[in-house]
């Protein structure tokens, strides 16, 4: 296992360069200037081509070299080794001034949110997107759970056909259709909660809601396939003939096994929970960074695109990886 671990540390550099190379290259290639936009007031040409040589914009190689340069860290190394940072610290203090925090992994301004570097937009708005999609994540974990494992206890009967119509449905409906539905009827009929506010814990559990219910049902169906498979098994009628009671034999015996299936599923599940939740961002005007990508993508703001992919693809490989070590310790018949 340890060796799997660190084989899998080592393609991760690999991997994000590559989808670095592949959405800058789809980036690139949508029309328009992210610094001469209709809205507002026009720069200059002669200040927009300034602007466009500073951040190598005028370059497809001149932007993926210098972002690379600033993004791996390589250029935080060079700057203190060679005595620059120190220099630029020392120039902020004679002026009186603090100097700017030192960025190992500096993934560059925002060209579409004046004054904010990416790194800013991703440290106020990504706490947010996780606290949703982990809330979403537990809460499918244990509807979806204990839907799966009621229908497979009985299998073909009423509170079975319920739970298998209750995840037909909530794996055919949209996300927003949900989340417009539960703001009618929570915050709207029932006084239960705010339309458009964040801050309190409150205000996590309508949005996390509804961004669990298409896992929960895709959960529910897994655990409910698995179990049934499961129960049938020779070391199941094993426990039984031992004197297990039913719910022994249910949850010590029969749930593990009938977990891997669902345990393979949350790895991809938690970073989609984390990472896409850009409806339900706008829905419930929820400041996380669904709303900021969104933005990005109409301004054409190369330096956040790249910065959430890159963001959002480390974390998709790390759950990844953390399924797999979850997978050995509940099946140690896997090796790693």
């Amino acid at each position: 296992m340890t060796r799997r671990i660190l084989g899998r540390l080592a393609q991760l550099p690999l991997v994000l360069l590559v989808i670095y190379t592949l959405t800058l290259i789809l980036a690139w290639a949508v029309p328009g200037n992210p610094l001469d936009r209709p809205e507002g007031r026009r720069p200059p040409a002669e200040v927009i081509e300034a602007l466009q040589r500073r951040y190598n914009l005028d370059s497809f190689w001149g932007f993926y070299g210098s972002y690379l340069y600033s993004a791996t860290g390589a250029k935080w190394a060079v700057e203190e080794l060679d005595g620059t940072a120190q220099d630029r610290r020392a120039r902020f203090e004679a002026d009186g001034l603090a100097p700017p925090p030192a960025r190992v992994f500096d993934l560059g301004p925002s060209l579409g949110y004046r004054d904010w570097s990416v790194n800013d937009v991703l440290a106020g708005a990504l706490p947010v997107s996780m606290l949703i999609g982990a809330t979403a994540i537990a809460m499918a974990l244990v509807l979806g759970v204990l839907a799966g494992v009621i229908g497979a206890v009985r299998p073909n009967g009423v509170i079975d056909g319920l739970t298998l119509m209750v995840a037909l449905v909530g794996v055919s409906l949209p996300t927003f259709v949900i989340g417009t539905v539960l703001l009618i009827l929570f915050p709207v009929w029932l006084g239960l909660g705010a339309v458009g506010r964040w801050g309190s814990p409150v205000d996590v559990l309508l949005p996390s809601l509804t961004l669990s219910l298409p896992f929960a049902a895709y959960i529910a169906r897994l655990t409910r396939l698995s179990m049934v498979e499961v129960l049938w098994a020779d070391y199941v009628r094993t426990a039984r003939a031992k004197g297990v009671t039913e719910t022994g034999v249910v949850m010590r015996h029969a749930l593990k096994n009938a977990f891997l299936p669902v345990l393979s599923y949350l790895g991809p599940a938690t970073a989609l929970a984390m990472t896409g939740s850009f409806v339900i961002e706008r829905v419930f005007s929820v400041p996380g960074l669904g709303q900021h990508f969104v933005e990005a993508v109409r301004n054409k703001d190369l330096f956040l695109i790249i910065g959430v992919v890159l963001v959002f693809s480390t974390m998709l490989i790390v759950f990844n990886l953390i399924v797999d070590v979850l997978y050995g310790w509940f099946d140690p018949r896997i090796e790693g």
